[in-house]
């Protein structure tokens, strides 16, 4: 499986969320803070808007956590 990037802020609790998942499917990623202004402007660039977190996953993107929505969107990739 190829690394996921993950765009996050530190002390979101949606984007814990997001990393436990992925930590417990054992999915590699690159976490990136948007408190950082280019990476803020870069996750907007590849959401659309400004949200987190934001999963970069081989040019498919994620926006927000929701369990459901994870599994559906990492069905093909597990």
């Amino acid at each position: 499986m190829k690394e996921a990037k993950i765009y996050t802020l530190p002390h979101c609790p949606w984007c814990k969320k997001a990393k436990e998942y992925l930590n417990g499917h054992d999915i590699p990623y690159h976490e990136v803070d948007v408190s950082d202004e280019e990476a803020r402007q870069e996750a907007i660039d590849k959401a659309g808007r400004y949200a987190v977190p934001v999963v970069d996953l081989d040019g498919k993107i994620q926006v927000g956590y929701e369990k459901k929505e994870f599994d559906e969107f990492f069905e093909s990739f597990l």
